[in-house]
């Protein structure tokens, strides 16, 4: 199980097939929200689950879904 206290601030969250899915903003609750100012994150926060995290490795947060399947599931914050 990942611990939130492992996920810091500006890391790289990458898809199980290496692809740039955005970088972290902060872990509020049960979630990662990604930062905004990052192409990679479509310009707008989003929030993906924990859950999702596959393993945590020097400056990258790796998920256990792809890019493109991380992207069409995450939410978009209001």
């Amino acid at each position: 199980m990942i611990e939130a206290s492992q996920i810091r601030e500006h890391m790289e969250v990458i898809g199980s097939d290496g692809g740039h899915v955005g970088r972290v903003d902060h872990v509020q609750g049960g979630d990662i929200e990604l930062a905004k100012l990052d192409l990679g994150a479509g310009l707008k926060h989003h929030l993906i689950p924990l859950t999702w995290v596959e393993t945590v490795r020097e400056d990258k947060v790796c998920l256990n879904l792809t890019k493109d399947a991380a992207k069409a599931a995450w939410r978009e914050k209001h």
